[in-house]
């Protein structure tokens, strides 16, 4: 009986020697997974101000076009008045 829990023992102690050397590969991954991490996060940063540049571009395309269709829309406006005043001063003068 001693002979089976002596070799147990020694069958333990070499199998638990031989698996504690496998730490090492730990670190590296860890390191590369940090790194894999920081460069998910540089292009996701990169993405966003991408579409951040895309989104102030396509707005101030937008600003310029409201602005120029009220420019038109105010011209207009304006002739359509002046129209109105010649209209009425002719009528004014037909009158006297």
């Amino acid at each position: 009986m001693k002979k089976l829990v002596l070799s147990t023992a020694l069958l333990v102690a070499l199998g638990l020697s031989f698996t504690s050397c496998r730490e090492t590969k730990k670190t590296d991954s860890v390191e590369a997974a940090v790194e894999n991490a920081a460069e998910a996060a540089g292009e996701a940063v990169e993405e966003a101000t991408n579409a951040a540049e895309e989104a102030v571009e396509e707005a101030a395309d937008a600003a310029s076009e409201a602005v120029e269709e009220v420019v038109e829309e105010a011209g207009e406006a304006v002739d359509a008045a002046a129209d109105a005043v010649k209209d009425k001063l002719e009528e004014v003068k037909e009158e006297h």
